[in-house]
Formats: structure tokens, sequence, C-alpha cells
């Protein structure tokens, strides 16, 4: 069946594509907070413009093309999960260094295999635990297995819960965006995680404007590319390869991470993150010959 062959290559594309978004994001909020904005009033500037511009775009379309109690239930998702994922993120590194923060965090592939297998929802196949197995050895390569002896107990609590929440969000996030086209799907995610920040930024007195074209300039990329785009491709990818095989395919987001890192802020390209490079893409084309595989003897 070529063409289902096609439609998976294609959402595979599109969370590799996501990835690099959400892979950009800590550089470009880095840059921009160098820049003079604190990080609470970039993230909402962030899922403001991101807001505003598909408010745009879509216009009339946001009313029609779903109904009111699934747009609720986007902005619940969104606001709810996508925002306390994100607080916890950022309060897990006042205890934990980057390294050990992000193998700990990117744990969240085998606990979403553990649970769409143990509900039933998705078959954790011998390819899939392979790509699995893979994927996980890539990130503790690039990142290195954080040592137990001193590592902060509060701060591995948070980080796991941090990707348990993660593998739990990927299927309700599937489950809201169905029947909903993705880029209305995407306006009522992004609103609600800007209801979030908004309210955030009042509780902190932090209701800051940009000054400078610099900070604009940043706000604009971290809201298009890292916001718009990175959710667009990853609810339309999600609603294909579901929450198993998105997880497995998203870890290639910290190679990214790591390489933009390299090009923008100057920072030293090692040996484990070149190979943990390699294994994730190994993962995540085991992946996606299986699925042509499947898809030829199925033909």
């Amino acid at each position: 069946m070529p063409e289902a062959r096609q439609t998976v290559a294609k959402a595979t594309a599109l969370i590799v594509l996501s990835s690099c978004g959400f892979g950009s994001l800590s550089t470009l909020t880095v840059l921009v907070m160098h820049a003079g904005l604190p990080l609470l009033p970039t993230m909402l500037w962030r899922y403001f413009l991101a807001a505003a511009f598909l408010a745009v775009i879509l216009r009339n379309r946001l009313r029609t093309d779903v109904t009111r109690q699934r747009a609720l239930r986007l902005i619940l998702v969104g606001g709810v999960g996508q925002a306390v994922i994100t607080y916890l993120s950022l309060r897990a590194l006042d205890y934990l260094p980057v390294g050990p923060l992000a193998f700990l965090c990117y744990t969240y592939p085998a606990w979403v295999a553990l649970i769409s297998a143990a509900l039933g929802r998705e078959e954790l196949t011998l390819v899939r635990f392979a790509a699995l197995s893979i994927a996980m050895m890539g990130i503790v390569v690039m990142v290195g297995a954080p040592s137990s002896a001193s590592l902060n107990g509060f701060g591995v609590v948070l980080a796991l819960g941090v990707a348990l929440l993660y593998a739990l969000y990927l299927p309700a996030l599937q489950r809201a965006q169905e029947n909903v086209p993705t880029n209305v799907a995407t306006f009522y995610l992004i609103a609600g995680v800007l209801m979030s920040f908004f309210i955030a930024n009042l509780f902190n007195k932090t209701l800051y404007f940009p000054t400078t074209i610099e900070m604009w300039w940043y706000l604009l990329l971290l809201s298009l590319f890292c916001t718009v785009f990175a959710f667009g491709t990853l609810v339309a990818g999600l609603r294909v390869l579901g929450p198993v095989r998105t997880s497995i395919v998203a870890t290639i987001e910290p190679f990214f991470t790591t390489l933009l890192g390299v090009m923008l802020l100057g920072e030293t390209m090692t040996r484990g993150t070149i190979v943990g490079g390699v294994l994730i893409a190994s993962a995540v084309l085991l992946l996606q010959v299986s699925g042509r595989s499947k898809s030829i003897a199925t033909n």
C-alpha cells in the first residue's frame, strides 16, 4: 500500500520537524533572556504572538470547525497539561544539572510505551521495543547516565514526574484533537497555555513589554517556529503515528538542541553527542523500515 507508506513517512517527518521546533526552544529562550527579557514574560509573549497569528489566519474557522466542548477540552489540555509540564521542567533546574535532567525527562518514551501497552491502546511489538531501547541508549550516551549518589532526590522526583506527565499528555492530546483540523486544534492548545502564563505573570507581577528589536526578533522565532510550527506538526504527526511511535521519533529533539547550541551559543560538540545522535536516528529509521515492511506484507 504505497499511499499508507507515504502517510507514515510524512507523519514521521512531521514529528522530526516538530522535534526540531521544540528543540530550538531552550537556545532561543536563552538568547531572548540574554537580550534582557525575563523567562515568564518571554513565555507569555511567545504564546500571545502565536495565538494572535493563528487567530488572524484562521478567522471564522475557529467557530465553525470545532464544537465548544471540544475547544474547551483542547484549552484545558494545553493550559493545564503543557503549562504544568513546562513549570515543573523549569523548577527541576533548581535542583539538577541540565545533563541529568535531560536524561530523566527523556525517559518518557518508555513511560508512553508501558502505559499504552498496559491500557491495551497500542501493542509493544518487538520492533518498537528494540527501537525504544536504541533511542534510550542514545539519550544515555548523549547526556550521560546520572549518578544517583550525586543527585538531589527532590529534583529526581520532579524530573521523573515531568516524564510521566508528558507520557500521559501525549495520549490526552491525541484524543482531544480527534476530528479537529490541525491548525484549529493548535490554536486552542496554544490559547490554553497562553492563559496559564498570563495568570502566572499576573501573580508574579512580571508583565514586561519587549523594548528592543533583538527581543522582538527572538520572540517571533519562538512564537512561529517553536510554537505554531512545532505544535502544528506534532498534532498532525501524532494523529497518524500514535503516542508510542511519536515519542520514540521525538527523541531526536535533544540532539538537535545540542547542534543548535553549538552553532548559536558556542557550545562544544562531544563524541557522546554524535554517537547518541546516530543511535537515535537508527531508532527512527528502524521504525520507518518496519512500517514499510508491514505495509508491503499487508499488500
